[in-house]
């Protein structure tokens, strides 16, 4: 960006998207002196590198606008078992409300190992009580008490 840029000579885009072609370092950077914008390299060719006079903190922060754009929600994923502790259980709870908070989605699964599988109906009440207490945060967007797994999103 403006002293910084090595080259002798550039192709030059001005501040109204015209195409001034192979021009000076000096001239252009005169150029956008003049304007009172910022002279900033756009594509650093394998000869000649392609500047732009544009203002240079307006361009940075459209940048992290489209990146914020592009960024996708995540599925978070917490698992559970059915004999979770009350303090295991409100942290995770806390845990998914943030998340559904920041825009994410939440995916609860209770797993159930060797002898729990004779206490399905514990799992499900689990389950149900997870649905509960997330009422407020979000909404369900599957429920399935056979696969034992529930998914929220925020709304």
């Amino acid at each position: 960006m403006n002293r910084q840029i090595k080259s002798p000579q550039v192709l030059l885009i001005d501040h109204e998207n015209n195409n001034r072609g192979l021009t000076d370092t000096r001239d252009a950077l005169q150029l956008a002196e003049e304007v009172g914008l910022d002279l900033v390299v756009v594509s650093d060719g394998k000869e000649v590198p392609v500047v732009k006079i544009l203002d240079y903190g307006k361009h940075q922060y459209q940048q992290k606008k489209r990146q914020r754009q592009t960024s996708q929600p995540t599925v978070k994923e917490v698992k559970l078992r059915p004999n979770v502790g009350e303090s295991d259980y409100s942290l995770r709870i806390n845990r998914a409300v943030e998340w559904l908070g920041k825009g994410d989605s939440v995916k609860f699964q209770i797993r159930l190992r060797g002898r729990e599988h004779q206490h399905r109906d514990r799992a499900a009440e689990l389950l149900d009580r997870v649905v509960a207490d997330l009422g407020p945060a979000g909404k369900v967007q599957s429920l399935d008490k056979r696969a034992l797994i529930v998914q929220v999103t925020p709304g």
